[in-house]
C-alpha cells in the first residue's frame, strides 16, 4: 500500500487539504502500525464537486457499460483478495480464517450478486400511456463501519455503480486500510474519473460534511443508531434521502420442540463469531422456562472451549474487539449484568487468561436474564449472550418484539409450520428459521430504530434510484 496519506478524488490519488493524521491501531497488541490522513470540509467539497461533474455522463451510460465496469472490478478485487483479508485481520482483529473465508468473501459475493441483479433489471416500464422510469438518484455519500468493512462498502458501491450514481465514500477511520486497497481496485478497473471518490476522516468532520453537503443527493449510512440519528439530523436541511442500517438487539427464540443442544450451540457460536461485533447477532436467546437450566449448561459447554487469541494464530475463534473504546464499553455492560442480578454462566470481566495486552474479551454468557436488565436492552457489540426464560409462545413473541430495535430475529423449531407462524409475528427486517445458509438475495435492513431502507440484490439497487412517471409518453 502506498496511499495511506492520500485520498482518491476525481480519478487520482491526491494530498489532503490539511495535515491531520490518525494512527491505525492493531487491536491484538494495542500498537499503531499505520497512519492515515484525516480529511477536512475542503476535501469533501472537492470530492463532491468531482462526483457532480461526473454524474451526467455516468448516469447516461448503458447497462452493458456498467456491467463491464463491475466485471472488471470483480477481477481487480480478486487480485487483491488475500491482501484485503490480511489487512482486515490486522486492523479490526478478525481471526485470519474468518477474514479470508467471510470478511473478504462478502465483497466478492455482493458484487457477484449485483452483477446478476443488473443483468436482469429493467429500468423502464410502460403502464398504459405512462412511462415509469427508474433513474440514478445522483451523488451518494457513503459512510461505512469497521465491523464488516468490505461487506458494507460493497453493499453500497456495487448498487450505486449498477444504478449509474457517482459517490463519495468515508470508511471507518478505525479500520480504513481495506478501503484504500478497494479504491486501488476501483482505479485498476477503470472507473471513470469522479465516479468513485474516497475521503478518509472522522465522523464529526468528514461524516458531518458529507451528510450536510447540498451537493450530495443521498446518504447511505451503516453504524450505530446514535450516529445514525446525527446523520439524519445533519441531512435534514437539504431534504436528501437518508438510507440507514443501524443497531440491533436480535432475539433468538428456541421453541420447546427444537433440538435444544443444536439450537443453543449454534446460537452461542453465532453471537461469539466476529467477537460479537455483528449488528444482527442473536444476543437475546429465549428458551422455555422448563429448559432454562439445561440451556445454560449447554451454553457453558459450548462457550468455554472457544479459543480467544491473536488473529494470526491457528484455531482462534475470537480475536480482540476493535478498539479500547469498545473494550471498555463491553466491560461496563458485563459489570452491569452482574450487578443487576443476572447469573454469570461463564466469562465475565477482564481479559481471558494468558492475554495481558490487546482488546480481548472473555466469551460471556448470562442466564436468568430479565427484560428490564441493561444487558437485555442495550446493544453490547461484544461476545456477550443473554439467555432469558419464557413460558408461552404468545409471551415470547411479545417480549422478543419489546425492543427499540428491529434488525433481525431467529426462530428454532422442529416444526416448519410453527416456526413460520412465529416468524410472521416478528417486527424485524429479517427472520432466520433454523439457522439457514446466508442468502445474498434476501433484503437486509431493519424496522424501528434499526434503520430504514434495504440492502442486497434488487432491494439494494432500488434504494439508489428515483422513480419518474412520464404521463402521455405513449400515444393513446
Amino acid at each position: 500500500m502506498a496511499h495511506e496519506l492520500e485520498f482518491y478524488i476525481d480519478g487520482q490519488w491526491v494530498k489532503p487539504s490539511g495535515n491531520r493524521t490518525l494512527g491505525v491501531i492493531d487491536p491484538s497488541n494495542e500498537e499503531v502500525f499505520a497512519t492515515i490522513a484525516l480529511g477536512e470540509q475542503a476535501d469533501v467539497d472537492k470530492a463532491v464537486a468531482a462526483a457532480r461533474a461526473a454524474f451526467p455522463a455516468f448516469a447516461a451510460t448503458s447497462k452493458a457499460e456498467r456491467l463491464a465496469l463491475m466485471r472488471r472490478l470483480a477481477e481487480a478485487y480478486k487480485k487483491r483478495y488475500d491482501a484485503i483479508a490480511d489487512i482486515l485481520s490486522r486492523e479490526m482483529g478478525a481471526p485470519k480464517e474468518l477474514a479470508h473465508r467471510a470478511q473478504a468473501a462478502m465483497g466478492t459475493a455482493h458484487l457477484a450478486k449485483m452483477i446478476e441483479t443488473l443483468e436482469n433489471f429493467e429500468f423502464e416500464e410502460l403502464r398504459g400511456t405512462t412511462l415509469i422510469a427508474k433513474e440514478p438518484i445522483g451523488v451518494v455519500g457513503m459512510i461505512t463501519p469497521w465491523n464488516w468493512p468490505l461487506n458494507q462498502i460493497m453493499c453500497k458501491v456495487a448498487p450505486a455503480l449498477a444504478a449509474g450514481c457517482t459517490m463519495v465514500l468515508k470508511p471507518s477511520e478505525i479500520a480504513p486500510l481495506n478501503a484504500i486497497i478497494f479504491a486501488e481496485a476501483m482505479d485498476e478497473a477503470g472507473v471513470p474519473k469522479g465516479v468513485f471518490n474516497l475521503v478518509n476522516g472522522d465522523g464529526p468532520t468528514v461524516g458531518e460534511a458529507i451528510s450536510r453537503h447540498p451537493g450530495v443527493d443521498m446518504v447511505s449510512f451503516t453504524g450505530s443508531t446514535r450516529a445514525g440519528i446525527l446523520v439524519a439530523k445533519a441531512a435534514a436541511d437539504t431534504v436528501k434521502r437518508v438510507h440507514q442500517e443501524l443497531g440491533g438487539k436480535s432475539a433468538n427464540i428456541i421453541l420447546d420442540d427444537a433440538d435444544l443442544k443444536k439450537s443453543v450451540k449454534l446460537g452461542v457460536e453465532s453471537v461469539m463469531r466476529n467477537s460479537g461485533q455483528s449488528c444482527n447477532a442473536p444476543t437475546r436467546m429465549f428458551v422455555p422456562e422448563k429448559l432454562h437450566e439445561e440451556a445454560l449448561a449447554i451454553a457453558k459447554q459450548v462457550a468455554e472451549p472457544l479459543k480467544v487469541g491473536a488473529p494470526s494464530a491457528d484455531g482462534v475463534f475470537l480475536g480482540p474487539v476493535v478498539s479500547e473504546v469498545q473494550y471498555e464499553k463491553i466491560q461496563r455492560l458485563i459489570e452491569a449484568g452482574i450487578k443487576e442480578g443476572a447469573t454469570l454462566v461463564t466469562g465475565g470481566t477482564g481479559r481471558p487468561e494468558g492475554l495481558n495486552r490487546g482488546y480481548y474479551v472473555r466469551p460471556t454468557v448470562f442466564g436468568g436474564v430479565t427484560d428490564e436488565m441493561t444487558i437485555a436492552r442495550e446493544e453490547i457489540f461484544g461476545p456477550v449472550l443473554s439467555i432469558l426464560p419464557y413460558k408461552s409462545d404468545d409471551e415470547v413473541v411479545s417480549r422478543a418484539n419489546d425492543t427499540p430495535y428491529g434488525l433481525a430475529s431467529y426462530v428454532q423449531s422442529g416444526s416448519q409450520e410453527r416456526a413460520r407462524k412465529i416468524a410472521s409475528q416478528m417486527r424485524s427486517g429479517n427472520v432466520y428459521i433454523n439457522y439457514p445458509a446466508w442468502d445474498a438475495g434476501a433484503p437486509f435492513g431493519g424496522y424501528k430504530q434499526s434503520g430504514n431502507g434495504r440492502e442486497y440484490a434488487d432491494f439494494g439497487l432500488e434504494e439508489f434510484l428515483e422513480i419518474k412517471g412520464t404521463v402521455g409518453y405513449a400515444a393513446a
